[in-house]
């Protein structure tokens, strides 16, 4: 393990030998200005003198008091019940010592993970920057960001505090994680809280449990060879700093932004993927819903089509794992030279649109983009059928772009293209038997096609090989 990375294991063992030390301590997750998922039977756990019984109350429900008996080891951990969204109340522990937090609201908590575009600020430029930051005054989201450290170990605490969301939060915070939000907030009006955990450049070995992936040479075999000064890439090491801390709060849902450090090794995406999302499903005891963004067209210069063949196993992941979606970002980029767009806005507002439909079922349309479904051959044309087009296709230019086909040979030619009502037909005078049809399927090609609800047709290949089981 490089030491260099793992700068976060002296501080937590420093806090967990604290922790047990005192009478009644609490997780940093568990302070002033929290938000607790509503509705819930909700973990809360902490430390204090071997065999002392602790008292939890929340003001919400003063008579459903909850008592637990602190272990030999001075920890302990018990549920509480929540009611329907509201705040702000207060959160009481009695009995060994006396501690109360305030301003605690109840409503909808979601982690935001993942690398760069995750992790992005608004300072760090996005579209309308200024009026962005001005307007950011929203005291019913609340931002828990966990800061970036490495462990080698599991730790059981981290160095963070709940803040609710004004402009000089904001400005410092996860920009597609504050869209996300300010939109699920006007929707649902209830607070929202966001716990941001993102590290721009690592790879997803490291928000893995260490055994998972090195246990499995499907993972273990494809990991990355490079070390970097920037970021980790041990497997597990932002997992014990930057995730275990939490778990097990109760949550209502994560979004993921993450892939491009891993297009170089892009074959076992897929099952790393469905390793890591199982996993956190078991940490924190639940199974919830978990969206991601495919990655953006950018000029990555692939020799193997790595970016490609990461956005198809994202689709995959969205395809068969449970409880999972994915939203297509090509229309977002107005540079392919930077691998950070700036319209940071229609990220999160996917996203949310996506856990408005999937998760709280306040959208019966909209929310998904078209994704490739079957490829039929009509003589020498190729017809490409999707999902989510029901209401039809559209495209924003005179032509479309971003398509070829090949024939038996392989030997991809750019194609013609043209809608037929949720259709599209495929076609080169150069391939007279169609066998296959790609669009957008390399770095950085931004393609033009979109269903009718304004979402961009995700880009695929049809001889695509998924072999992730």
């Amino acid at each position: 393990m490089n030491k260099t990375k793992i700068a976060g294991f002296t501080a937590g063992l420093l806090l967990l030998v604290t922790s047990m030390q005192a009478k009644i301590s609490l997780p940093s997750v568990f302070a002033d200005h929290m938000v607790l998922q509503q509705k819930s039977e909700v973990p809360v756990w902490g430390w204090g003198t071997a065999s002392a019984t602790i008292k939890v109350v929340g003001s919400w429900a003063p008579k459903d008091t909850v008592s637990v008996v602190v272990r030999s080891d001075g920890s302990w951990e018990t549920s509480l019940k929540t009611v329907e969204a509201g705040g702000p109340y207060t959160l009481s522990f009695l009995g060994d010592g006396e501690c109360q937090l305030k301003d605690v609201m109840l409503g909808e908590v979601w982690l935001c993970s993942g690398q760069s575009n995750m992790e992005w600020t608004p300072m760090s430029n996005i579209d309308n920057r200024d009026e962005e930051i001005a307007a950011a005054n929203h005291p019913d989201i609340r931002f828990f960001h966990i800061p970036k450290r490495g462990a080698a170990t599991p730790q059981n605490n981290c160095e963070a505090s709940w803040a609710a969301c004004t402009p000089d939060v904001m400005k410092n915070t996860s920009a597609v994680a504050y869209f996300f939000g300010r939109n699920l907030q006007k929707d649902l009006n209830v607070p929202v809280g966001l716990i941001v955990s993102a590290w721009g450049g690592t790879p997803a070995e490291v928000w893995i449990p260490e055994e998972l992936v090195v246990n499995d040479p499907r993972i273990r075999d494809a990991m990355p060879g490079k070390t970097y000064p920037w970021w980790p890439v041990e497997p597990g090491v932002l997992y014990n700093q930057m995730i275990n801390p939490i778990v097990p709060y109760a949550l209502a849902g994560a979004i993921w932004y993450q892939g491009e450090s891993n297009r170089d090794h892009p074959d076992s995406y897929g099952i790393l993927m469905k390793t890591m999302i199982e996993s956190w499903r078991k940490s924190f005891k639940k199974d919830f819903p978990f969206y991601l963004v495919q990655i953006a067209p950018h000029t990555y210069n692939s020799i193997d089509n790595g970016a490609a063949l990461i956005r198809e196993h994202q689709e995959w992941i969205s395809r068969t794992v449970p409880g999972t979606g994915m939203v297509a970002v090509s229309d977002c980029v107005a540079d392919v030279k930077n691998i950070h767009p700036t319209d940071k806005q229609s990220v999160g507002l996917r996203l949310a649109n996506m856990a408005l439909g999937k998760t709280y079922s306040r959208l019966d349309f909209g929310f998904e983009s078209p994704v490739f479904n079957t490829l039929t051959v009509n003589k020498n044309k190729a017809v490409i059928s999707f999902l989510h087009a029901e209401n039809g296709l559209m495209c924003k230019d005179k032509q479309i772009v971003g398509f070829r086909i090949a024939g038996e040979d392989g030997v991809f030619e750019p194609a013609k293209a043209q809608i037929k009502e949720n259709t599209v037909v495929v076609s080169s005078p150069r391939v007279k038997n169609p066998v296959a049809v790609q669009y957008c399927f390399d770095d950085a090609t931004i393609g033009n096609l979109f269903n009718k609800d304004g979402l961009p047709v995700a880009p695929f290949r049809t001889d695509r090989n998924w072999n992730n089981e």
